[in-house]
């Protein structure tokens, strides 16, 4: 089968191009032969000329390679220097190499072959528009209004129009809170009015579909767009970030859908570029529980600052695999060593051993058990895992002279009424316990609920979603707060940064959220009504709290160290009492998971 690759393209457009400027070149003759006598000679030397100038002068401004479905004004510029430049040439030429030479004969077929190559790319844009607006689509044609009149919409529009998408989407017009675009046009489609007249819109021109054309808008303002529109029951869709679109991620006529990460009301925390990379550009860095949802996107994110080597620790063999093919794939050209270690934290000989063999400048510390009802009934594998790992990897950086260690804790080690928030509550004093002047700079990290991670209430809901629910809820007044998993990795890198030593650093995570409204919007976003997916009380679980705080009122310090990030006023046990508790537990279950809750909470007061 004759497939028309971009080669074959090229040399089409040269052949049609060269067609028309002798059908130019031709027809100007004719018109012109009744006012001027024009020799077959000087015809013949004018259309080679013109054809041969104009190849050459087409090359030199790209006029070939461009993609002319697409042809816009650019193209057109570039058309008219091509045949701008190939006319003076000719002029030239012909004004000192041929007495039969006429004026007006050569600026008549210079506008002419401008003009119907031109013609020849609008014409070859209307018919694959055309085409792709009949389409052989069997969607439902979407009656879409565009939120952003401005760069962002346009190239949104011009790729509907130029794309196969076009067949299933009728762009209405725009909407912008610009007065200055009211009622104007953009690429043929006028400006309706602003935001907040969208509901009215809707109704108006029965509309299917918003999509949302403004890569930076906060997710506050989008939060608040959703909220206007979402009684209303219409799709909404987001145009892909830049970052997205230049990384090849997804394509701008591929729309996002908006996911409830987008819906929180505040936007993500942002690195310090220049003080991370300072600190992890050409270092070795160790990361535990690199498998993780946390500490997978740690190595993401830090692997991008080019360190020297990159340990990535876990004790199960597949998770560590995948991290590890996923890193040496998307960043195979760094100069990043990747070495992937198969071990457990409970094994403190094997620590000591990697951590003196490494020798890293850095280690994030993510793993940890930290599922809450699975840990109240395993309280001695919390233990193990939690304290006793944390404790043998804390202490073997030490031994090792590890530059900064950072600990990742949770919201769930403040005041804590379950098995796994006491034992990350034990670890926090472990770690900031071990810090001395002059060693290794120790810190733990506190944040609430990740969403998307492993664990979380996230993939539950889609999965209930997916199979036609109903969508449980531990208890309606449940309330968390929520963060990214980027966001959380981020947090965690930017600490280990800002570390002096012996710190608890705390996110400002803006209002928590209720768990009843999350599973609301996971239900609107997916394209279903309460009325067709239930949510279902079940009653709390064992060691859930109904509201979780990230500090207590005395622990709050107001003063942030950087953007949204504050260092909490926490106090607790010394590194001795600690150890001095770890040696008395019992051995029965429910008692220990009573002395560990006791523990951790007497350490707040």
């Amino acid at each position: 089968m004759f497939e028309l690759t971009r080669r074959r393209k090229i040399v089409t457009l040269i052949l049609v191009d060269s067609l028309l400027i002798i059908a130019a070149n031709i027809a100007a003759v004719y018109f012109m032969r009744p006012f001027v006598a024009i020799p077959r000679e000087f015809t013949l030397i004018s259309v080679s000329l013109s054809v041969g100038f104009y190849l050459f002068y087409g090359s030199v401004f790209r006029v070939f390679s461009r993609i002319n479905r697409y042809t816009n004004l650019k193209e057109m510029i570039a058309i008219f220097l091509a045949v701008s430049c190939s006319a003076f040439t000719c002029n030239v030429i012909l004004f000192f190499g041929d007495e039969t030479y006429s004026v007006r004969l050569v600026i008549f077929m210079y506008f002419l072959s401008l003009f119907m190559i031109i013609a020849s790319r609008l014409i070859w844009r209307i018919y694959i528009e055309r085409k792709n607006m009949r389409g052989t689509s069997n969607e439902v044609v979407k009656n879409t209004l565009i939120v952003g009149a401005g760069e962002g919409g346009r190239i949104l529009y011009n790729s509907f129009v130029g794309s196969k998408t076009a067949s299933d989407i009728n762009i209405i017009g725009f909407v912008d809170d610009d007065p200055n675009k009211r009622n104007t046009y953009l690429s043929g489609k006028k400006v309706l009015g602003c935001i907040s007249d969208l509901p009215e819109l809707i109704q108006k021109y029965e509309i299917n579909m918003i999509t949302i054309a403004i890569p930076s808008l906060s997710r506050k303002k989008l939060r608040s767009i959703f909220s206007l529109i979402e009684p209303l029951h219409v799709k909404v869709n987001t145009m892909p970030s830049m970052e997205e679109i230049a990384s090849g991620k997804i394509s701008t006529s591929r729309l996002k859908k908006i996911d409830v990460v987008d819906l929180l009301g505040r936007d993500e925390v942002k690195l310090d570029i220049d003080s991370i990379k300072d600190q992890i550009t050409g270092k070795t860095i160790l990361v535990t529980g690199a498998g993780g949802s946390i500490g997978s996107e740690i190595c993401r994110q830090v692997i991008q600052f080019n360190p020297k080597k990159l340990v990535l620790l876990g004790h199960g063999e597949n998770s560590i695999y995948l991290i590890d093919r996923e890193l040496k794939i998307n960043f195979k050209d760094n100069i990043t060593e990747i070495v992937p270690v198969i071990a457990d934290i409970q094994d403190r000989e094997k620590m000591f051993e990697i951590m003196k063999e490494v020798k890293p400048d850095i280690v994030y510390h993510a793993a940890a058990h930290k599922h809450v009802p699975l840990m109240e009934y395993n309280p001695k594998e919390a233990v193990k895992n939690n304290i006793y790992g944390t404790k043998n990897t804390a202490e073997a950086a030490k031994a090792a002279k590890v530059k900064n260690f950072v600990m990742v804790s949770t919201d769930k080690a403040n005041n804590p009424p379950n098995v796994m928030g006491a034992t990350k509550r034990i670890s926090e004093m472990i770690v900031t316990g071990l810090n001395e002047k002059g060693c290794t700079k120790f810190s733990a990290v506190r944040f609430g609920n990740v969403l998307g991670s492993r664990g979380s209430v996230i993939p539950v809901f889609r999965e209930q979603i997916a199979k036609g629910g109903p969508i449980t809820v531990t208890d309606f007044r449940m309330t968390r707060y929520f963060m990214t998993i980027p966001e959380a990795s981020r947090l965690v890198i930017q600490s280990g940064a800002l570390a002096q030593g012996g710190e608890i650093f705390i996110l400002d995570m803006g209002e928590p959220v209720k768990i009843v409204d999350l599973a609301k919007n996971m239900i609107r976003l997916s394209g279903y009504s309460e009325e067709e997916i239930e949510i279902v009380e079940t009653g709390i679980r064992p060691g859930e709290k109904l509201y979780e705080e990230l500090l207590l009122d005395k622990e709050r310090n107001d003063e942030a160290v950087f953007e949204k990030i504050f260092v909490g006023k926490i106090k607790g046990y010394s590194l001795g009492e600690v150890n001095s508790f770890l040696d008395g537990l019992s051995s029965n279950q429910k008692l220990l998971a009573k002395e560990l809750v006791l523990f951790a909470n007497a350490s707040n007061k």
